[in-house]
């Protein structure tokens, strides 16, 4: 019965199996990617602080993957439990009737879990060469964006396949079998009639389960003020997904406002009254058809937002961090010259030094910086969390942010080689973490060989005479030979817009397949839901509309119901900004919150467009054969 049911309904499963297929491919890409990134693989001949960036790029890598994973994983079970919901709310006219022949509750429940059984394992198959293609355009990406070395490659995992095949079938038999269960409840009589329990939308499950998320929403947005910004972030992602789902569960009961706002807003006349009708009777279809466009927009401009705050704070803190007016990129042996520049009062240098120290047998390559205390304290806002730099002279080292997790004592030593020489300095303090990584280690560029420095990449930071204009001792910064001068208010900008370049890079690795299978859903929930409406767009053309009028309500129609999506995504991401907010608030003592305006308007105007023109096409297809034949069909 089951496969004669779906040669029967064919076009109302196909969403589901590619819903299915999809949701399996990202799985599956995700998993094998991320397992690859635990093995480095680092190409020969680079130099120390080559290799170093390479490996810190593979620990980056196995990060955003597992977002990626986490997030895939997320929204094959959202979708896919969502669209095999859908598929039997659609049907329940024709459960009732099977009910009304002599079926059981237990049958009706056996051959919709047979059918999603079926269902779940042909998606799960078209899924496992699907998986391989987007396994490619992550590999791709990752490796576009300089986190992953040119020639990288991830092998095909069985175990992958597997256990994105196993969670496929199992979210569409948990999808089909929660939706079975309210479907065996409702009397036959009332599932043909539309009345009673059968036309009711907000059942109490639903009161609950949309409450209890919005609940756990608005404790993380609370949470997320007082954490750190590692667990604000987190949080964010959290409110994102339980934000999306209750806004789903709960999205009914915006409907009917919608649809009497729609009357205010559009001109009044035949085609807008029956959108409106459309609505308040299709409650149940447009809160279905929301529900993907719901998650598609809380979580893209959620993790915009969020990416985008974080870039912003950074950029912020940097301009705080230091007490000076210009900064000055050159060689260390050039910057040598700056002091003897007329209105330098202070010229703090900054070496970048190619050494190596080690710290409990692990070499740390990168982010060392050879330094003058004195004036390095002169310039510098950040206060140490242990020690003095007036310490920091002789055999000695000072511990950047990027080391704090490391928990390096004063007073422990650490064996250094600077230019073939072996050193050993003592810990003498360490900075607080940082929004940024930071430095690793400052050294006295006084204990270094000339040689380890006098090339190396070197930033100083400029403080001016007082009383001299900052753009007047820039001018003959430059005319001393120095090509790049910024002011501290460029430079940090430019930091922070540095700091947003890789958070849209990986927010394209994170979203960009995930965002184009929530659309997918979207466009899926639109198809199947007028697929089914055949019959409907019949009574309306023999009663008087034309099939131009009834094409034209429909798209009224879906576009309110992509308004609602939008909206309420929109809310959720707004929450998640709160909590992100709060949290660099607390860590700066600012706040900094950086709303993506036009990503909303592409993601605003994409989405209306796209379910307005899956819409007015569904409807013109399903209005295509004669009115009289659709009318007269057996349902």
């Amino acid at each position: 019965m089951s496969l004669s049911t779906f040669r029967e309904r064919w076009e109302l499963f196909v969403g589901a199996i590619l819903s299915v297929a999809v949701g399996v491919a990202l799985v599956q890409a995700s998993m094998v990617v991320l397992a690859a990134t635990g093995e480095p693989q680092i190409p020969p001949g680079l130099s120390r602080q080559a290799e170093d960036q390479v490996r810190e790029g593979f620990v980056g890598a196995a990060t955003v993957m597992g977002m990626t994973a986490f997030l895939a994983m997320f929204l094959a079970v959202f979708i896919v439990s969502s669209t095999f919901g859908f598929t039997v709310v659609q049907r329940r006219r024709d459960l009732a009737l099977l009910r009304l022949t002599g079926g059981s509750r237990g049958q009706l429940r056996m051959l919709l879990l047979s059918e999603s059984l079926l269902l779940g394992v042909v998606g799960s198959v078209l899924g496992v060469p699907l998986g391989v293609v987007a396994q490619g355009i992550q590999t791709w990406l990752l490796i576009g964006m300089g986190l992953l070395p040119e020639g990288f490659s991830a092998s095909f995992q069985v175990w992958a396949a597997v256990v994105a095949g196993v969670i496929g079938v199992g979210v569409a038999l948990t999808g089909v079998f929660t939706a079975s269960l309210r479907a065996a409840r409702i009397r036959p009589l009332e599932a043909l009639r539309e009345t009673g329990e059968a036309a009711r939308v907000m059942t109490v499950s639903r009161w609950l389960l949309g409450v209890s998320f919005a609940s756990c929403t608005v404790a993380m947005v609370v949470w997320a003020q007082g954490a750190n910004l590692i667990g604000a972030m987190l949080a964010a992602l959290g409110i994102s997904m339980f934000g999306a789902v209750a806004m789903s569960l709960l999205s009914p009961l915006v409907v009917p406002f919608t649809a009497w706002l729609v009357g205010i807003v559009v001109p009044a006349g035949a085609l807008v009254g029956l959108a409106r009708a459309n609505l308040r009777d299709g409650v149940r279809r447009s809160a279905a058809t929301a529900s993907p466009l719901i998650v598609l927009v809380a979580l893209l401009l959620g993790l915009a937002g969020t990416f985008g705050s974080l870039a912003a704070a950074s950029g912020e803190e940097a301009k705080r961090s230091v007490a000076a007016q210009l900064v000055v990129s050159s060689t260390g042996e050039e910057a040598e010259r700056l002091p003897a520049i007329e209105g330098v009062a202070v010229a703090s240098r900054q070496n970048a030094v190619d050494i190596t120290i080690t710290v409990r047998s692990r070499s740390v390559y990168t982010g060392i910086v050879a330094v003058d205390a004195a004036e390095y304290a002169r310039t510098h806002t950040l206060a140490p969390a242990t020690g003095s730099l007036d310490a920091l002279t002789g055999d000695t080292v000072f511990t950047g942010p990027a080391q704090h997790s490391e928990r390096i004592k004063p007073g422990q030593v650490l064996a250094v080689e600077a230019g073939g020489q072996a050193l050993q300095l003592t810990v003498v303090g360490g900075f607080p973490e940082t929004l940024e990584a930071g430095d690793s280690f400052l050294v006295p560029r006084a204990t270094l060989p000339v040689e380890v420095w006098a090339g190396a990449p070197t930033e100083t930071v400029v403080q001016v005479v007082p009383g001299q204009d900052p753009d007047v001792v820039a001018r003959r910064i430059e005319q001393a030979g120095f090509a790049q001068v910024q002011s501290v208010p460029e430079w940090a900008a430019a930091r922070a817009e540095n700091a947003q370049d890789g958070n849209v890079k990986i927010l394209t690795v994170v979203m960009g397949l995930a965002g184009l299978y929530a659309l997918m859903a979207v466009v899926n929930a639109v198809v199947i839901a007028g697929t089914e409406r055949r019959r409907e767009f019949a009574v309306a053309r023999v009663t008087g509309l034309d099939r131009a009028q009834v094409v034209r309500t429909a798209v009224v129609e879906a576009t309110a119901v992509a308004v609602i999506g939008v909206v309420l995504g929109c809310g959720v991401a707004g929450a998640g900004l709160i909590g992100i907010s709060g949290a660099i608030h607390k860590a700066m003592g600012a706040t900094v919150v950086y709303v993506p305006w036009t990503l909303l308007a592409v993601v605003a105007i994409g989405s209306v467009a796209v379910v307005a023109a899956t819409s007015g096409i569904t409807a013109a297809i399903a209005t295509n054969p004669p009115a009289v034949s659709l009318v007269t069909t057996k349902e």
